[in-house]
């Protein structure tokens, strides 16, 4: 604890009412947390109360604060800008940081007699640049474009050295190389399609097109028909390669498209720029931890991401949560662009499959950063979603009760971590004493006895964790069951629902104390628990014919003489398996059971026959 707590609580006490910027700071006086309030008193007072309800990080900050100091502002806005501006400043450890160290991309035209168009991260090689891009994405994407549309060489082959040595490529048989490499194009004319093609870099497709549609005529009117054929499929591949880029819808030229993804403690936010209804860059930004709820993340990220950027900001901006400050926010960006900005999260229609479509994006990057596949990512994220949770569930415990008749009556209980089955946290639960079959009283003990040991902390790596998300193979009576359980252990922050089935026995709905939550709608949520309600049934339904088959086992030793249940038990946990007790002898089953050799024959004779 904050041995200046004290000292922080007794100075807010007396703060202010006032909208305006606070700013913490260590015992060396370095800046470490910067926030806004509309109600100074009220925010800092709720870092320094009596048992606070904080996330790690927000007690990590507040156990480093040793003083604060604070700006009053005439508005709510004011300290919206102003925040940002100190933020920016001065970078602090606590803060969203927007870290763009990225660098620099180039297009190099390399120096030789016949030169390559490539993209480059730097100009150490010789040769003419174009540039720098701030995106390597779109240096990748008008390279390989230029390249298509002129058809020029990109094998590794150096010209005019290898002239007609070997066969051309599948590149020239597909038609994306012109086959420098039969020589037959002189250098002087390779040399005008290289500068087409840095004129096509430089001035875009439009221009482009309306010059090649000139020189096609000029060259058909000269008889010089196969220059105006050159030219006529070159017309044809740019307005091709226009045409897959223009995705946007076409009443909005410009606009950037924002959204978030969660995973594996990370988060990662993804912008898709488009202008001249055209997607022209992408580039997303990380965040090493998943304190935030997606729109406090956005908000933050927003505000730091188009700081000083002036009449580059677009007038439409896309984002996939609603924005507590988005009022506030989007007057601070039409201030910063000198016209009207606007925020929009679509619920409906044409524009949410790009709010989707950046929310693939970002998932994509999280996946490669964390060895998923991005829809093991994407289902996550909808699942909490549909939910209701602050973060996607990471880690998740599913359970089942299976019984035959009176007997055998199991539980079992396993574990998706990320999105994949962690099958070293599986376990199993018997109920010796049942006896008779209650699938909501055996749930109920089974979430008692796994989640005491979690209170006590007295059980293995798998039940010293807590899950993200429990799920009851069951409807709502499974769940009001279990719930009283979390009260009583006070851990009725963990979300719990039930999983409830069709008549085909896969996942129709999701039970919650506030009815049924449809599923089927979203496929990739709808997948995941299908594999979730599959799996821990599997696994139940093993368990309890393993314990049936040993009991069967049990019954029949016991039929021997001098054989009873703990002797049969014996026989069964040496040996493991029925075939390891068929291969068994006589004397050696009479020497693991402790009987003589005349029972150990008929101990045999049994097991023979089972």
């Amino acid at each position: 604890m904050n041995p200046r707590l004290p000292y922080l609580r007794e100075k807010t006490a007396k703060l202010t009412t006032s909208s305006g910027v606070y700013i913490m700071k260590n015992n060396s006086g370095e800046i470490i947390y910067i926030g806004k309030a509309k109600n100074l008193k009220s925010r800092v007072s709720s870092y320094f109360r009596e048992n606070p309800d904080h996330t790690p990080k927000v007690a990590s900050m507040v156990s480093n604060v040793y003083d604060y100091n604070f700006i009053v502002t005439d508005t709510e806005y004011e300290a919206l800008v102003l925040e940002c501006s100190l933020i920016k400043q001065h970078q602090p450890k606590y803060n969203i940081l927007l870290k763009d160290d990225k660098g620099y991309s180039y297009i190099r035209i390399s120096d030789e007699p016949y030169p390559r168009i490539t993209a480059e991260k730097n100009r150490e090689k010789p040769g003419a640049y174009l540039g720098p891009y701030m995106s390597g994405f779109v240096t990748r994407e008008t390279v390989a474009e230029v390249n298509r549309v002129f058809r020029l060489p990109t094998c590794n082959r150096k010209f005019p050295r290898d002239f007609r040595k070997g066969r051309p490529c599948l590149n020239y048989h597909i038609d994306l190389c012109r086959g420098l490499c039969r020589g037959r194009i002189s250098e002087m004319e390779y040399a005008h399609t290289i500068a087409e093609a840095v004129d096509y870099i430089k001035s875009g497709s439009t221009e482009s097109v309306e010059r090649m549609k000139n020189e096609m005529e000029k060259a058909a009117a000269a008889l010089d028909f196969e220059r105006a054929a050159m030219l006529r499929d070159r017309i044809s591949a740019v307005k091709k390669a226009s045409e897959t880029q223009k995705m946007f819808d076409s009443d909005v030229e410009e606009a950037d498209v924002i959204a978030s993804a969660h995973n594996s403690g990370s988060q990662c936010v993804s912008v898709l720029v488009y202008r001249n209804s055209r997607l022209f860059d992408k580039q997303a930004f990380f965040f090493d931890e998943e304190e935030y709820e997606s729109s406090v993340l956005l908000e933050s990220f927003i505000g730091q991401f188009y700081h000083g950027r002036g009449s580059d900001i677009p007038k439409n901006i896309y984002i996939d949560s609603d924005l507590q400050n988005e009022e506030m926010l989007e007057k601070w960006l039409s201030g910063l662009k000198g016209s009207r900005v606007y925020l929009h999260t679509p619920k409906r229609g044409a524009l949410v499959k790009f709010t989707e479509l950046s929310r693939n994006n970002a998932a994509e990057e999280l996946a490669l950063k964390a060895g998923r596949t991005a829809r093991e990512v994407k289902a996550l994220e909808t699942l909490g979603t549909i939910l209701g949770l602050k973060n996607a569930p990471l880690y998740i415990e599913a359970y089942d009760v299976s019984n035959l008749s009176s007997s055998s009556i199991v539980a079992g209980m396993i574990v998706f971590e990320n999105g994949r089955p962690l099958k070293k946290a599986y376990k199993r639960f018997s109920f010796p004493e049942k006896n008779t079959p209650d699938d909501y009283a055996c749930m109920q003990e089974t979430l008692r006895r796994r989640l005491t040991h979690y209170v006590n902390q007295d059980g293995d790596e798998g039940f010293s964790r807590k899950p993200d998300l429990i799920l009851l193979d069951g409807g709502i009576g499974h769940v009001n069951a279990v719930r009283p359980v979390l009260e009583e252990l006070e851990l009725q922050d963990i979300p719990l629902f039930g999983m409830v089935k069709d008549s085909k026995h896969r996942t129709r709905a999701i039970a919650s104390d506030g009815g049924e939550i449809a599923v089927s709608h979203k496929q990739d949520a709808f997948n995941l628990l299908t594999q979730i309600q599959d799996e821990v049934h599997r696994f139940a339904i093993s368990y309890m014919k393993s314990r049936h088959k040993k009991q069967s086992y049990e019954l029949e030793l016991t039929k021997v003489k001098g054989i009873g249940v703990k002797k049969a038990q014996k026989l069964l946990l040496y040996y493991k398996t029925k075939e390891n007790m068929k291969n068994a002898s006589a004397a050696e089953l009479a020497s693991v059971a402790g009987v003589n050799i005349e029972r150990g024959k008929e101990i045999y004779k049994i097991i023979q026959d089972m």
